[in-house]
């Protein structure tokens, strides 16, 4: 058993376990348990219209409608959620006088029930609760039922609404707009398409790799970015080769979780900073974007953390740096997924890379980034990817 670097420096923290998590193949079939553990009478269905062909949302309410629980659908998620999203949400909600929300789908529709709750008990607009803790308010209680294994988002408090105007992600966190319970049940994960396997996973294993080494990291942190790390590393082809195998498609969902816990501990860095921007313009997919920037933005901070990134993936002393390894074991996962390898062949113009530059520099999680980012360097990063 390995144990602790004795030299490892560890930093205070103050550990708040946000709720209830379940995890079973074939746990929806507790939500209607769950919602009455919740007090919840009359439900709010937060979910994005592409699931119907799933069943998901359908299966959902009558679940909760079994459990003698009224349920009212919203079914108006889109990706990236904006205020607009968040106020239909909100008229949905206000007018069947809802007590509860349940978000069933992607990351989306987590973040776009979070706002919905924001809005709906505290009023304003979700630019009021931009940061932490800005919600003075009770909330409603909310359960989240994750149908990818990406995000992460119901293990943790904040919302991510992206401002119409400046198409940059505002991050809303309350710990009341947590949800009370996590159901996660990998059954939901097999009608993924292998894009949203790919593009989500990507993800995850992101948010696992920028949490461990983020200037915020903690021992809690630390704990659930490496083992979430290892179950995502370890079953991401195996998910793209056999979509039905159900002991991988599980580990990728806790995986998923474990480093939304782990982000929710710490922050993540300036990979999802450079992400944005290109979304933003080119409505690149979040993982596709992630995925190409992740690489580099690797290489870039192994300058300071590649002894974290040798523990991440069990090399030390190994004969190359840490750093370049796990790079190019993110190029390796990209490509077994069919996902694309530079921003040019994205038709992302090399004339605006300076403006994204700009703009990611203006995005919070580059702050935590383990080495100093500057807009220079954040140009450099983006030049490596073009």
């Amino acid at each position: 058993m390995r144990t602790p670097s004795p030299r490892l420096n560890l930093p205070p923290f103050d550990f708040q376990p946000l709720g209830r998590v379940i995890f079973a193949p074939g746990a929806i079939e507790r939500l209607g348990e769950a919602v009455r553990s919740v007090g919840g009478t009359r439900v709010l269905l937060v979910t994005d219209p592409g699931l119907e062909q799933a069943g998901h949302p359908q299966r959902a309410m009558a679940v909760m409608r079994a459990a003698g629980v009224e349920v009212f659908l919203f079914d108006g998620v889109k990706e990236n959620p904006t205020e607009r999203e968040v106020a239909a949400g909100v008229t949905v909600a206000r007018s069947h006088h809802v007590d509860c929300l349940v978000a069933v789908g992607g990351g989306s529709s987590m973040d776009c029930a979070k706002g919905i709750n924001f809005i709906l008990t505290n009023g304003g607009r979700m630019a009021d609760y931009k940061g932490h803790g800005k919600a003075t308010q009770p909330m409603l209680p909310s359960i989240g039922v994750p149908t990818t294994a990406g995000t992460g988002s119901e293990a943790q408090s904040y919302a991510l609404i992206t401002d119409e105007r400046t198409h940059l992600k505002m991050a809303c966190g309350d710990k009341k707009a947590a949800f009370r319970v996590a159901i996660l049940d990998p059954e939901l994960t097999h009608s993924q398409p292998r894009h949203v396997t790919a593009v989500t996973g990507i993800d995850a294993i992101a948010h696992a790799i920028e949490s461990y080494v983020c200037t915020k990291r903690n021992a809690v942190s630390s704990m659930c970015a490496r083992a979430a790390f290892a179950y995502l590393e370890a079953n991401f082809e195996r998910v793209l080769k056999s979509p039905q195998d159900a002991a991988a498609r599980a580990a990728m969902q806790i995986g998923a979780h474990l480093a939304g816990m782990a982000i929710e501990n710490a922050m993540l860095g300036v990979c999802h900073s450079c992400a944005n921007p290109l979304t933003a313009h080119y409505g690149l997919t979040h993982g596709v974007a992630i995925g190409l920037m992740l690489p580099h933005v690797i290489r870039f901070n192994a300058a300071v953390v590649d002894d974290l990134y040798a523990d991440l993936i069990h090399a030390p002393g190994f004969s190359r740096p840490a750093g370049e390894v796990l790079a190019n074991r993110i190029t390796e996962l990209t490509r077994a997924a069919g996902l694309p390898q530079s921003l040019r062949e994205c038709g992302v113009s090399d004339t605006i890379l300076a403006v994204l530059a700009e703009e990611a520099n203006q995005q919070w999680t580059a702050r935590f980034n383990p080495r100093p980012v500057s807009e220079t360097d954040i140009l450099q990063l983006y030049q490596a990817a073009w």
